[in-house]
């Protein structure tokens, strides 16, 4: 399955820059480099909303417990003082 897409992206000049920097020194097309950050990023991104949703779906049904902020930083506070002392 293909999906044609014809996108125009507004970039902030540094970013433009850094693409075509980055495509001079690869030898690649600034497209290229484009599409794979891309690709990246969005199988990042969908892999960190399925961690999301299987953690929620793990407190919403009880199998953890949440944990209370000011009592974890509360540890981490204790416990990094412990260390430097």
């Amino acid at each position: 399955m293909s999906i044609l897409v014809d996108m125009e992206l507004h970039l902030r000049p540094e970013t433009e820059s850094r693409i075509q920097e980055l495509a001079a020194k690869t030898g690649r097309a600034a497209d290229e480099l484009v599409e794979d950050a891309m690709a990246g990023y969005l199988e990042e991104l969908s892999k960190t909303r399925e961690m999301l949703d299987s953690r929620y779906d793990d407190l919403k049904s009880g199998r953890i417990k949440p944990v209370d902020g000011e009592e974890a930083f509360a540890t981490l506070r204790r416990k990094s003082q412990e260390r430097r002392s």
